[in-house]
């Protein structure tokens, strides 16, 4: 029985626990807050992220980082990713010395513009064969409710990466292998970025097709940025590059989308942070993301207008006539 740490109790880490103790694996969630490691445990619910949705007999809670680390074989890495570095430089010393680390993790480090993998390789010092990447369309309340859901599993070393696929295969949930780890962290970043520029033509009464025009060009600016990274095209058409990016920009669910449409609809960054306890990556990495594109030359308009709206006070709706007036060119 393969023995899993899973180090972040949000809901898509706790959502994610589930998943593996469906599939078989013995799973010590670890939470942050012991009232909620405690709670997790002995009301087998986590009513704070996870409301309503029973959790498996074999997966426990402890807020001891030491105590959900102990002789685990695969580490779920699943905290909000501009805290990844120093969440990991207190974990460091525990981690056992051969375990395969899994990133759910979706974003690109501020000022390090790294992907998480890299984050993780640099401060742990694991090398590249023993981190993994998952992405695709996973929003984490219909996974909890076992809707049916696929994912990519991104690692270099494929023998690791079929242990992580058969470690969390279910009835309900089916994931692939892909050695692309860059396009796949990619992918799972911008998208991010493009669902808030779709929440905020939401927000402000837009309709499907101004939606289905900022995900194609999104897709677009993504598959560039990744080319010049030396990612495969062919990861942006899968499930980690259309099929995440389709969810998390149509989704009610998706905290991104609903973050922009709040933006779209009049409240400012400030305001929407505050009346939610969920984090929307895109809101820090679209910075990081504009980062890296520049440091490569790559023209990425959706996440340059993302960044202004989110971070230089431009208003939503100027946005969209700037994004519509640029030079009509080729597609």
């Amino acid at each position: 029985m393969t023995r899993a740490a899973v180090l972040g109790a949000g809901s898509w880490g706790t959502t994610f626990a589930k998943v593996l103790a469906d599939a078989g694996c013995e799973v010590v969630l670890h939470a942050r807050r012991a009232e909620l490691a405690k709670a997790i445990t002995e009301d087998g619910e986590n009513r704070d992220y996870l409301p309503g949705v029973r959790l498996p007999e074999r997966l426990r809670a402890t807020a001891d980082p030491g105590e959900a680390l102990l002789d685990a074989q695969v580490v779920v890495l699943a905290v909000p990713s501009q805290s990844l570095r120093d969440n990991l430089a207190s974990w460091r010393d525990l981690l056992p010395p051969d375990a395969t680390l899994l990133s759910l993790m979706k974003g690109i480090e501020l000022g390090s513009t790294k992907r998480m993998s890299e984050v993780i390789c640099e401060v742990t010092g694991a090398g590249p064969e023993r981190v993994a990447a998952l992405s695709g369309p996973n929003l984490a309340r219909e996974i909890a409710e076992e809707q049916p859901a696929a994912t990519v599993i991104a690692c270099s070393d494929a023998d690791r990466a079929a242990v992580l696929q058969a470690a969390c295969h279910t009835r309900y949930f089916r994931p692939y292998t892909n050695p692309d780890v860059v396009g796949c962290e990619l992918g799972g970043a911008v998208k991010n970025v493009i669902a808030l520029a779709c929440g905020i033509a939401e927000g402000l009464g837009f309709g499907d097709n101004t939606r289905a025009s900022l995900m194609t060009r999104g897709l677009a600016e993504t598959a560039r940025l990744g080319l010049a990274l030396g990612a495969e095209l062919t990861t942006f058409a899968g499930l980690a590059g259309l099929g995440d990016l389709v969810a998390t920009c149509s989704s009610p669910l998706s905290r991104n989308r609903t973050f922009g449409e709040k933006l779209g609809r009049g409240m400012t960054v400030e305001e929407v942070q505050q009346s939610t306890r969920q984090t929307a990556e895109g809101v820090k990495s679209c910075r990081s993301v504009l980062d890296l594109a520049r440091a490569h030359g790559i023209d990425v308009p959706i996440t340059e207008a993302v960044v202004r709206v989110c971070h230089e006070g431009e208003a939503p709706g100027r946005m969209v006539r700037e994004i519509m007036s640029r030079e009509a060119k080729p597609e």
